[in-house]
């Protein structure tokens, strides 16, 4: 199974500038997309100065062929594309939906729900594709889901915001964080992240 990458947008995070990064796993029985970044701009956060390159824009992705849609959460940055996918089915952590449902300030609801979408909802541990398990993380929300992707080697993890930076990796301090240390992962992609972090194995 292969992780392609794909930046959607930036955002100003105090004086610094991260990208907004989605990504599409290539498994034999479908094609999944992780995260759907944003695709319009909303006075809810104007002040974090959001640059778009959403996925309408990238001709070499054909968002057709998705076959479905995981949100590891659903904070305005990583639903703001769901709306492209209307009919298809979209599985997010149940606590994650109702929290993005009920709770002020979380996200943009209309992002969330926008007309046509189809969530599956999810309680706990789910098998979406042979190989390809979501797991609960929480620490960034309640609801949040990491991606695991069982391989020869070592799985692969598409992290969301379970980490930010690499350095939360490195040195672990919520729930959700020591998971994906303890999976032994060989790489991990993070939403904010060009490149995946790696752990440093020069100690085996």
């Amino acid at each position: 199974m292969i992780v392609t990458p794909v930046q959607v947008a930036s955002l100003l995070a105090g004086e610094e500038r991260l990208p907004v990064v989605v990504h599409v796993i290539e498994h034999p029985d479908g094609r999944i997309l992780v995260d759907t970044g944003m695709t319009s701009l909303h006075p809810a956060v104007a002040d974090m100065d959001p640059l778009l390159e959403p996925l309408t824009e990238h001709d070499e992705l054909d968002l057709d062929s998705i076959t479905a849609v995981v949100n590891t959460h659903l904070h305005f940055d990583h639903c703001g594309g769901n709306h492209l996918f209307a009919g298809r089915p979209v599985y997010v952590q149940r606590q994650e939906l109702e929290d993005a449902r009920t709770l002020e300030d979380y996200t943009i609801p209309e992002w969330v729900d926008a007309p046509g979408m189809t969530y599956e909802p999810v309680d706990g541990e789910f098998e979406l594709l042979p190989g390809i398990r979501l797991v609960p993380a929480p620490g960034h929300t309640r609801g949040s889901q990491i991606v695991v992707i069982e391989t020869d080697d070592r799985p692969i993890v598409i992290a969301g915001d379970t980490a930010v930076w690499f350095g939360e990796l490195d040195d672990p301090t919520t729930d959700g964080q020591r998971l994906i240390r303890a999976l032994d992962p060989q790489q991990v992609w993070l939403a904010h992240a060009s490149a995946p972090w790696q752990p440093d194995r020069a100690d085996d």
